[in-house]
């Protein structure tokens, strides 16, 4: 198996760069068979990733009646909804849990960083549990590439590009990138277009978006008819490498002519305001950034709350999370569900809060709590998800599933419900031909209204 090498490949933003960016097209043998199912009332997702794992119980699973060393300082608080508890790290969800669907007992195998984020993101384990991997082309995609994949096999002709992520991608560190969010088997050409820049910062600036300043739209018309006529008259090739960047070409061309892209990440344009609203941070920012590329017909958008994996709290877990992880995660979350609803465009938007896995019962002797894929929680809200509901349960100290256990790939299957689609009837190539279900886990039913 090849390692990813970036340098071997035009990155999405490198491609704009030079008339060559982003977006693919799809196979036309793979997927269409398959229609979309019937229902679903989402348009687009955004997902809210918690790179490193925030413990469920010190959050949306709360112990209130376990052992000291189980269930942490942080007491259970009623919500909005009776029967529904958070602890008392966020008193701002509480007062909005008639939205959320809150589903405990998420479980898989991996108990490492990067194994366990493609188990998370792509719904399937890695072949083998390990921190130290790269993405390669041999990777299953992640929900993310695929969503923007059926988007462009449905005929997508957005502005902006089908699928981002915001500020930077799932990672370990800079040496060690999670798999399965880029293109993987389906090509280059599905990679997502990566931020690789804090939406928060001064200088914040996404290159490549515009035309430059000594490049009018008719001297880049005269540039792209020049290249075809050559291709007309240059000696016939083909091969993947080839098809990828006339797609490149035709669609970065695209990109830049109609400044609609540069338009839609530019955060200036919003009133301080509402920039205020969500916080002056880089998550908050990011998570303004997905409402306004949803709303400009992006498809799914993942706001990656890194660096790195910051939410690895296997020391002074309690003090992390109360003065500087969650803080800006609930005010970024609760602004971008009141803005999506006062907007109209929440019943249209499924909002998927998750992180790899959870963390241990038991609180360590550095005050933390260590990695603990046997059990977790997930929270969606908006596109179609009924709200005001907690779906499974975990034992006592929120150690394993104790009643209807899920999986990511459970959590997978029913957002593409969400989105109108059937994870079993549709499938994609693996590098060597195997035909792929979206995704192999079952729609769990009483999420969907």
């Amino acid at each position: 198996m090849t390692t990813y090498d970036p340098t071997n490949h035009p990155s999405r933003r490198q491609a704009i760069g030079r008339l060559g960016g982003a977006l693919g097209a799809l196979s036309a043998t793979w997927g269409c068979a398959a229609q979309s199912a019937p229902g679903g009332k989402a348009k687009s997702v955004i997902l809210i990733f918690n790179d490193g794992a925030p413990s469920h119980i010190d959050l949306f699973d709360p112990k209130p009646f376990a052992p000291a060393e189980i269930r942490g300082p942080f007491a259970a608080i009623n919500t909005k909804v009776p029967g529904i508890q958070v602890t008392d790290l966020l008193p701002q969800i509480a007062r909005r849990t008639d939205q959320l669907a809150i589903v405990h007992g998420i479980h898989h195998k991996h108990t490492n960083h990067n194994s366990g984020m493609y188990w998370a993101t792509a719904g399937r384990p890695y072949r083998i549990d390990s921190t130290l991997i790269n993405p390669t082309r041999n990777d299953l995609p992640g929900i993310g590439t695929l969503t923007g994949w059926l988007a462009k096999r449905d005929g997508y002709t957005g502005s902006v590009p089908p699928y981002v992520i915001t500020p930077k991608p799932h990672c370990d560190s800079s040496a060690y990138i999670t798999p399965g969010q880029f293109g993987g088997c389906l090509g280059v050409k599905h990679d997502p277009f990566v931020l690789n820049t804090d939406p928060n910062a001064k200088d914040y600036d996404v290159k490549n978006l515009n035309l430059t300043s000594n490049v009018s739209q008719d001297r880049l018309n005269g540039r792209l008819q020049l290249r075809q006529r050559y291709n007309e008259l240059a000696a016939p090739a083909s091969g993947a490498a080839i098809s990828e960047l006339d797609t490149f070409n035709e669609e970065a061309a695209q990109l830049v002519s109609s400044g609609d892209a540069a338009e839609a990440f530019d955060l200036s344009r919003e009133p301080d305001s509402v920039r205020n609203r969500y916080g002056r941070h880089r998550w908050g920012q990011s998570h303004l950034l997905a409402r306004r590329l949803v709303e400009r017909g992006s498809k799914f958008v993942t706001t990656v709350n890194g660096p790195s994996i910051i939410w690895d709290t296997h020391k002074d877990n309690f003090n992390k999370l109360k003065n500087s992880l969650v803080p800006p995660m609930e005010r970024a979350y609760c602004a971008l569900l009141d803005d999506l609803k006062e907007r109209g465009l929440l019943e249209s938007t499924l909002v998927v809060w998750m992180g790899e896995f959870g963390r241990t019962p038991k609180v360590n002797n550095d005050a933390g709590r260590d990695h603990w894929p046997a059990c977790n929680t997930m929270v969606l809200a908006g596109g179609g998800i009924r709200g005001g509901q907690v779906v499974g349960a975990s034992d006592k100290i929120g150690s394993y599933p104790a009643e209807r256990p899920s999986t990511p790939a459970d959590i997978h299957a029913t957002i593409y419900a969400a989105l109108g689609y059937d994870s079993h009837s549709i499938v994609y190539p693996a590098v060597d031909g195997r035909p792929i279900q979206l995704s192999e886990g079952r729609v769990i039913r009483e999420l969907l209204g």
